[in-house]
This record gives structure tokens, C-alpha cells and sequence, in this order.
């Protein structure tokens, strides 16, 4: 298995300063409405366990939690992961996806097709910003690693990870977790 290579390693790897933008303003939308005990709650439900670390409610379809922002730091352990799908049906969805081979189609098109893989790049610059951002907000150190999720930007390893960061982040910054929430129907 192979890591994802450190983002100053990889062509055209600097965020522009409207994307970063865009993840700080983000940021502080989501975080400026602490996720409650409630929502933590009925999250855990749809992960199966207690979210440690959740921050915010990232993403609802009417009171539907469907995914949610953890900070990147958690049980005073640096903490990769910040978008976690939290609604059980879109789970299980993007579980089939996986089971399907989805993913390796996925990396299979990222090896072929520059554009994708620039795109690629973009959301896993921007998830980057946005745990930055997120660890500035929370009051914890900020994540010691330029590893991201989901295989980005290099190969696809998780579709829960790439839709989370879709549904939270909107269209057009994650082109796999797009289009897995179109297959999926979270959109």
C-alpha cells in the first residue's frame, strides 16, 4: 500500500487563495454552531458508535445528520480524519459502491485522465485547509501530517470519506465524492 505522497511533492500543489478562503469561511459557518448533545447522539446512531471529536453537524437532509466534522484531535491523538458519513442508508450505499469495485474504476481513471486528477488534487488541498482550519478553531494543534482521506490525491480508498467531504463541502470540490453521491442518491 502506498502513502500519499506530502502535498509539496505533488505538481501544482498550492491552494489558491479563493479555495482557502473558502475552507476558513466554511470553517467557521459550521463551527460557529457547535454540534449539541443531541446531534452527537443521533450521529453515533447512524456511525454505530459515539463520535469523539465531532464539532459540528457537516451536512442534513431535513433532520437527517448526514455527515458530520470531527476536530483532528482526539483522545489527545493527532486525528487524520475531519468529514465522517454518519447516515446508516448512505453507509450502506456507498458500502455497495466499494463491494462493486467502484474504487478500482475510480483509480483506474485517475491514472488516465489529468483533468480528474487535478481535480483530485484541489479537494485533497482542501481538505487539507479545512482540518487546518478546524484544528485553529478548536483550540488544537494542527493535524502532523499532510495525509488526508479517502486515498487522496493519489488513488481512491474510501468513497465514505471522499461523499462525506462532498456532502459537507458542496459540489464541485471533490469530482469522486460527487459523483458517488449521485450513485448514492444523497443528492
Amino acid at each position: 500500500m502506498q502513502a500519499n505522497p506530502p502535498s509539496s511533492a505533488l505538481p501544482s500543489s498550492r491552494l489558491s487563495n479563493r479555495d482557502a478562503l473558502f475552507c476558513r469561511n466554511l470553517a467557521l459557518h459550521l463551527l460557529s454552531s457547535p454540534a449539541s448533545e443531541e446531534e452527537k447522539d443521533e450521529a453515533g446512531r447512524g456511525l454505530g458508535r459515539y463520535p469523539e471529536g465531532m464539532v459540528a453537524v457537516g451536512a442534513r437532509r431535513g433532520k437527517r445528520i448526514l455527515a458530520v466534522v470531527v476536530k483532528p484531535l482526539v483522545r489527545a491523538c493527532p486525528f487524520p480524519t475531519v468529514f465522517y458519513l454518519s447516515d446508516k442508508d448512505l453507509c450502506r450505499r456507498a458500502s455497495q459502491l466499494e463491494s462493486a469495485g467502484a474504487m478500482k474504476g475510480w483509480s483506474q481513471r485517475l491514472e488516465k485522465d489529468e483533468d480528474l486528477r487535478r481535480a483530485y488534487l484541489r479537494s485533497h488541498l482542501m481538505y487539507l485547509s479545512f482540518r487546518e482550519e478546524v484544528a485553529k478553531l478548536s483550540g488544537v494543534p494542527p493535524y502532523p501530517s499532510p495525509i488526508s482521506a479517502g486515498g487522496m490525491p493519489e488513488r481512491v480508498k474510501c468513497l465514505h470519506a471522499l461523499l462525506a467531504q462532498s456532502l459537507v463541502m458542496g459540489p464541485g470540490i471533490n469530482p469522486i465524492g460527487d459523483e458517488t453521491a449521485k450513485e448514492v442518491g444523497a443528492w
